[in-house]
């Protein structure tokens, strides 16, 4: 009876989200795309869109050939639509995305960065809600990332076939535990330093990944020391479709062996829930969506439902881990384990820790140290990646 009691309320809650979503976007109305200009900067373009509406939007970067790709939620564009060219922008496409929203794609005449992106509110006599986009030549972007969307082309007279599915990397971003003053586990035998294996097994697997064809990203290049939530955050800014940090264990018990994997325990994840809806600013939780006018029960049920959604893909990939490396990698017992662990807890990105062996054994020290054996576990590891990216249940 409490168990029906819990569901008729779960139903509620949603009924309740429902119906406020609905309202809502029959309230708020499309978002007319009035007009698109562009303006030279001294290290690259401007590009300022604007809107009768306030702008959900998602922009991003493509290559070969190179694009800028701005995705507006719930909008509508004129059948004709003249922007002006420049030095960085070669040409302008539009199209329709499958959720009502319109794709905006910009091909770029030379690789460029995306420096800033924000929106302006009216002001003054300015009555309408303005997108804005820095694009810069070389230096860092803020937003390295894609995509990936299906697009029906309008009937704006340019080749459909050419924009009819966008197909872009996924994104793996690759974690090398600990680094800077913090250098791990030490080795009994040689005295190993974990952070330096977990960096040289890092740039060796995103050596075999981007082989494959993944967009790779590292949170640490070099021997420095990052926080943990921070290293969650650079996952989440890559929009990483994928998650892995890379450790190696130590005990007491020198005869202890074996690879295991981690994944967020359910116990973590709720109370992790709890916490993020507590925050003021619920802003960019989930999928850059604002949740900061819903109440704290909606809330909890939206970032438990995502957490939930990115623990079953966690859960896979850990599945598929397993079942490489235990052909010819010595295994813990119960090799995929769960915990709490900080670095697990972004609550949109599937997310993994890897243990690649103990450093308080002889042998699995040794083997750790040698180059082979660390290309020989990454190239297990892109194989796990491979089967998890073809699962068809997972969709990204």
């Amino acid at each position: 009876m409490k168990m029906l009691y819990k569901i008729r309320g779960f139903i509620s809650i949603l009924v309740f989200f429902l119906s406020l979503f609905i309202s809502g976007s029959q309230a708020y109305g499309a978002n007319t795309i009035y007009d698109i200009r562009t303006g030279d900067q001294p290290d690259g373009v401007r590009l300022v869109i604007d809107g009768s509406n306030e702008f959900k939007y998602d922009a991003f970067l493509l290559d070969n050939p190179n694009r800028l790709v701005i995705d507006v939620k719930d909008a509508k564009i004129p059948d004709k639509f003249n922007v002006s060219k420049n030095h960085i922008i070669e040409d302008v496409r539009f199209g329709d995305l499958n959720n009502g929203g319109k794709r905006i794609v910009f091909v770029l005449k030379k690789n460029a960065n995306i420096k800033k992106k924000f929106t302006l509110e009216p002001s003054g006599e300015q009555k309408k809600w303005r997108l804005v986009v820095d694009l810069n030549v070389g230096g860092e972007s803020i937003s390295p990332v894609v995509s990936q969307s299906k697009v029906v082309a309008q009937n704006t007279g340019y080749d459909k076939k050419n924009v009819s599915v966008v197909k872009t990397k996924k994104v793996v971003v690759l974690d090398p535990g600990h680094g800077g003053k913090d250098p791990g586990a030490i080795g009994r035998s040689f005295k190993t330093y974990e952070k330096t294996l977990t960096l040289a097994m890092g740039k060796e697997l995103k050596r075999h990944l981007e082989a494959r064809g993944y967009k790779v990203y590292l949170t640490r290049t070099t021997d420095i020391f990052i926080p943990l939530r921070r290293r969650v955050q650079i996952a989440r800014s890559y929009h990483a479709d994928l998650f892995i940090s890379i450790h190696a264990d130590s005990t007491v018990n020198r005869k202890a062996q074996g690879f295991s994997i981690y994944t967020l325990s359910e116990t973590a994840s709720d109370k992790e829930a709890e916490a993020l809806a507590e925050r003021e600013n619920k802003a960019d939780i989930i999928d850059g969506m604002d949740f900061s006018d819903n109440s704290p029960e909606i809330n909890d049920v939206l970032i438990s439902l995502s957490q939930n959604d990115c623990r079953n893909k966690s859960s896979k990939f850990a599945t598929y881990v397993v079942n490489e490396v235990r052909r010819n990698v010595k295994l813990v017992n119960n090799a995929h384990k769960f915990a709490g662990f900080a670095v697990l807890k972004a609550p949109d990105v599937p997310s993994v820790l890897l243990e690649m062996g103990y450093l308080s054994n002889y042998t699995e020290e040794k083997q750790l140290r040698q180059p082979q054996y660390r290309s020989k576990l990454a190239q297990y590891m892109a194989k796990a990646v491979d089967r998890y990216f073809s699962d068809p249940e997972i969709v990204i």
